[in-house]
């Protein structure tokens, strides 16, 4: 089990959390064609390494995060508030 450095809580289970996909993904344009939605919602990466991922707080705070993890050994290098991304953050 992960264990995740909330900035608002603390240090909290995973199970605590929920994963909403790659926090670098951009929803393309309304007037993009079929092809573009079709990747944007079927078409993810399985990366080996580091990653970049938007979790949500659902049974703590509430607040969306960034967590940079390793998708090999799970170790959490940055858990930083979405909003710090959006602002030029560190995350």
């Amino acid at each position: 089990m992960l264990r995740i450095v909330c900035p608002y809580c603390g240090p909290r289970p995973e199970s605590e959390f929920h994963c909403a996909g790659d926090a670098d993904r951009r929803r393309p344009e309304p007037e993009a064609g079929d092809e573009v939605w079709a990747d944007y919602l079927y078409i993810r990466a399985n990366p080996k390494g580091l990653h970049r991922e938007r979790w949500v707080h659902a049974a703590g705070c509430g607040q969306w995060l960034v967590v940079e993890r390793d998708t090999v050994s799970h170790e959490i290098l940055v858990a930083a508030p979405l909003a710090d991304l959006s602002r030029g953050g560190a995350a």
